[in-house]
């Protein structure tokens, strides 16, 4: 279950760094496994994904990006709005507005952001 949260978190990043450098054309497909993702099932992909993608970024153990990925992934979720969430649910990424949301976190959470 660890793997399918982390492919879909990973997912969610990667919209995200592909979104920064092109646009909303270069977004992935919809990923159909986000169809029932309850918010906190969210989280817990944001959060994977963030781990990954941040101890990457910074060179570094994913232990030490723990509380910072965790800062940012509960914080972008709480602040979206129902429909952020159905967005999400139906896409698998975040849609333009909770993409904001997320860029504020990381650099609210002192996270290096994608490219």
């Amino acid at each position: 279950m660890g793997a399918v949260f982390l492919a879909g978190g990973l997912t969610v990043l990667a919209g995200l760094s592909a979104y920064a450098a092109s646009g909303t054309s270069a977004l992935p497909p919809p990923d159909p496994t986000a169809k029932n993702l309850t918010p906190y099932m969210i989280q817990l992909r944001a959060f994977d994904a963030c781990l990954h993608t941040q101890s990457q970024l910074l060179k570094t153990t994913r232990e030490a990006v723990h509380t910072p990925c965790s800062c940012y992934a509960k914080g972008t979720v709480t602040a979206m709005t129902k429909d952020e969430i159905q967005a999400f649910r139906d896409t698998g990424y975040f849609n333009d507005s909770a993409r904001e949301k997320g860029l504020g976190f990381i650099d609210q959470c002192k996270l290096k952001r994608p490219l």
